[in-house]
This record gives structure tokens, C-alpha cells and sequence, in this order.
């Protein structure tokens, strides 16, 4: 494998740790990007891949996006990022992340931990027992934390009506036919809030019954997930894994507007004037999908209600519009736009 200095998603990381527990049999990931603003948050990943190397890059990839979307959002936090390795068969143990708890313990908060793809409620509470630098706790009713998803959602869901009123002069979804890649937990939550602004849903996922009982319950249909990328549609919300933007893939989209939950979704930066060149409008995905950081960063610090989360979440919007602004008065596609904002931000630009 390769040294993580020479990967091309290395973005001078701050840190970046190799973890092994031979007893636990646990393979992790930890990636700090960037402590500027703060430790290094970001969620968790549980996912098995081809090889090390595509973990590594996620790791590399997802933690400098944190560093973006944790200072796009105006939180004081910087960017980081954890990848445990699964088998195959996903197999996930007690004892493998008690051990997970212990290394991220060991950085004494340089990096917060919470979750993402394959990790649960149960699982932040197994390893907050090894450590106190995790949130997306258990909480009260009406209390701030717990699962991010749906907070996720609801900044994704405004975002999608932003980008619709900017390309199409519409004020809902009324009507629209809403494509969503990933039934979740972000990309169910944003099925049923489109659905009930009046959109016409299709889902595809990887697990087809688990799309088709989304569909379901939204009144919506299903396609197979290797054709969503290119179903005809006025907005494609991509909300599964990332990278999925590419030479191949763009000349394909039959959309005008890209808004999705999903992270990294463009597989490399001329991605985005590639999209840019076929006239879709598209939504920064560390911009859009804010909303599940802005919850756990409200229960981290402790710093807002209810209430202030849905109030910071709802900036969202126009967050988005100042990109499109400076993207529609320079010419730069929306990506580049975003990434240079928050790398000034961050102390970089």
C-alpha cells in the first residue's frame, strides 16, 4: 500500500492513524484534517472495501470535507474522519469497538467522534463506555442529539427547494419528480419530506427491498440502483456513498439539479466543471447536507435547543445562494466556489 503522503486526496493532513487490536480484530482509520477551528469531527464509517487503499482514501477524502462543512456551517470545529474496516460479512463486535473507543480516546479530543454509514445509536453508546469524545448520544425528548440522519434530511430537503427555485422559479417541490439514490436514513428522510411538499418519488438502493418499501410508503416508484444516475427527472439527490460524478457518469445525467445528502460526491475537482458544463445547477455536498453536524456539534458543546439547531440548520439555504451568486458572477463552477470559501476559512486560502 501506498504511503498516505503520496495519495492524491492527501490535503496536508494534520494526522493520520493506523489502528490495529489484534484481540478485537479491529482495522481503523482515524484522519484528522484540520484542528483550526477546533477537534477534528466527523462520524465514523463501517464499510468493507476492496482494499486498504480505498479506505484510506475515504479516510482522506471524508475528513477534509469535514474540515469544510464544520467551517461552512460556522461551527467551531475542525475536520476529521474514522473508517473501521469490515469483513465481508460486516461482522461487528463489542470488543471491536470498545477498542475503537480506547484509540480514539488516545488523542485526548483531538478528534470527536459520531456516526456515519454502518454505525448506530448503539454503537456511539458501546464506545462512549472507552471514551468521552463521541456524540449522537441517546437523549431526551426535545433535547438536542441522537441520530444526525434526520437532521441531515431536513438541511438536505431545504436545500433541494433552494436549488429548485434558483433553476426552475419554483417555491416547492409540488409536482417535481424527485430521483433519490439511497433509501436510509437521509435518503428516506428525504422521501418523505419531498413527498409531503408534493413531489413524485423514485428510489433506487442496493438493498431493492429496502427501496421498495420506501417507495412505498411515499407513494413512489423504484428503479434498479446501476440506473438512477441516469433517469430523467428535475432533481437527482444523490444520497448513498460518494465519488460518483465522473467522466463516465456525468454525460449521462438527465437532470438540471444535482442536491444530495451523500458526501464526496464528485470523484475529482474537474468533476465539478464538468457538471458545470452541462448546465446542471449543483449543490455543494458539504454545504447541503450540514444539518446532521450542526445537531451533533449542538449536543458536543452544548451550546443550543431544539429550537437553535433548526434555526442554524435553516441557513442552509443561504449558504447555497452566496456559492451560486459568486459561481454566476465569476464563471467558477459551484464546487471550486465552496471549496475555496472554506479553505480560506479554515486558515488555508
Amino acid at each position: 500500500m501506498q504511503s498516505p503522503w503520496d495519495f492524491p486526496d492527501f490535503d496536508d493532513h494534520e494526522v493520520v492513524h493506523f489502528v490495529t487490536d489484534r484481540n478485537s480484530g479491529l482495522k481503523a482509520i482515524i484522519a484528522v484534517h484540520s484542528t483550526h477551528l477546533g477537534p477534528g469531527a466527523g462520524g465514523t464509517r463501517f464499510w468493507h472495501y476492496a482494499d486498504k487503499g480505498q479506505a484510506v482514501a475515504d479516510a482522506l477524502r471524508l475528513s477534509r470535507g469535514m474540515s469544510y462543512k464544520n467551517a461552512m456551517a460556522d461551527l467551531p470545529l475542525g475536520g476529521g474522519k474514522a473508517v473501521i474496516l469490515a469483513d465481508e460479512a460486516h461482522t461487528k463486535t463489542p470488543e471491536m469497538l470498545a477498542a475503537f473507543g480506547r484509540a480514539v480516546d488516545g488523542l485526548c479530543g483531538r478528534y470527536v467522534t459520531a456516526e456515519d454509514v454502518g454505525m448506530s445509536v448503539a454503537d456511539m453508546v458501546a464506545i462512549s463506555k472507552e471514551t468521552k469524545y463521541v456524540s449522537g448520544l441517546p437523549v431526551a425528548e426535545g433535547a438536542v442529539g441522537g441520530d444526525p440522519g434526520p437532521h441531515t434530511s431536513y438541511g438536505v430537503f431545504l436545500g433541494v427547494r433552494a436549488a429548485v427555485r434558483r433553476a426552475l422559479g419554483k417555491d416547492s417541490l409540488s409536482g417535481l419528480h424527485i430521483a433519490i439514490q439511497g433509501a436510509g436514513s437521509v435518503g428516506g428522510g428525504l422521501a418523505r419530506l419531498a413527498a409531503a411538499d408534493g413531489a413524485r418519488i423514485t428510489v433506487a438502493d442496493v438493498a431493492a427491498d429496502r427501496a421498495q418499501a420506501l417507495a412505498d410508503e411515499v407513494g413512489g416508484k423504484t428503479v434498479a440502483a446501476r440506473d438512477i444516475l441516469a433517469i430523467e427527472a428535475d432533481v437527482l439527490a444523490p444520497c448513498a456513498l460518494g465519488a460518483i460524478f465522473n467522466e463516465r457518469t456525468i454525460p449521462e445525467l438527465r437532470v438540471p439539479v444535482i442536491a444530495g445528502g451523500a458526501n464526496n460526491q464528485l470523484a475529482t475537482a474537474a468533476d465539478g466543471d464538468r457538471v458545470d458544463g452541462r448546465g446542471i445547477l449543483y449543490a455543494p455536498d458539504y454545504v447541503i447536507n450540514a444539518g446532521g453536524i450542526i445537531n451533533v456539534a449542538s449536543e458536543y458543546l452544548g451550546d443550543g435547543d431544539e429550537a437553535k439547531v433548526r434555526e442554524r440548520i435553516e441557513r442552509i439555504p443561504g449558504r447555497l445562494e452566496a456559492i451560486w451568486d459568486e459561481s454566476a458572477a465569476t464563471g467558477r463552477n459551484p464546487a471550486a466556489v465552496a471549496d475555496d470559501m472554506a479553505q480560506r476559512k479554515i486558515g488555508r486560502g
